[in-house]
């Protein structure tokens, strides 16, 4: 596996739409563990193909520790409900955004191996693979943010400014 450079805003890649996967081979097997040590390596919760260069309809997520979701082709097949939280991104460092979201969603991809899977998610995990699959489509979440700014750093308990 390898770290692979990460797209920064600004560059043209990012506004792409992706072109699906016709057949999942081992270098898109190679590139989706590329992508999930690149992903841990610049503590993100999720990646996608355009944020390492990858014109291909694929993302890895984790959304909770240990909990990785490699998804090909993937669809949005519902979505029910509204949930406003704040977003980050790779490929925008140094800056956050208040999006609203689907609370819910159900979509359905292709795994490593080329099956088809359904999947349900809620809350924060609905709000990872949509930011994700955004990307698919050369959107980012600054594209729908309101109130972009740096990150407020929480202060540690006793600590004086």
């Amino acid at each position: 596996m390898a770290i692979r450079h990460v797209v920064k805003e600004g560059d043209a890649i990012l506004r792409k739409h992706c072109r699906e996967i016709t057949e999942i081979t081992d270098r898109i097997r190679t590139t989706m563990e590329d992508m999930l040590e690149t992903m841990r390596q610049e503590q993100g919760v999720g990646i996608a193909g355009p944020q390492v260069g990858v014109m291909r309809r694929m993302f890895v997520a984790e959304p909770a520790p240990g909990e990785v979701y490699f998804m090909i082709n993937p669809e949005i097949l519902e979505e029910e409900g509204s949930q406003t939280g704040e977003e980050g991104c790779l490929s925008v460092p140094g800056l956050v955004g208040t999006v609203e979201r689907p609370q819910k969603i159900r979509m359905r991809a292709q795994d490593l191996d080329g099956n088809w899977q359904e999947y349900e998610f809620e809350d924060f995990h609905a709000r990872v693979m949509c930011h994700e699959y955004d990307h698919l489509d050369g959107i980012l979440y600054t594209d729908k943010a309101t109130d972009i700014h740096e990150p407020v750093m929480e202060e540690e308990p006793g600590e004086e400014e």
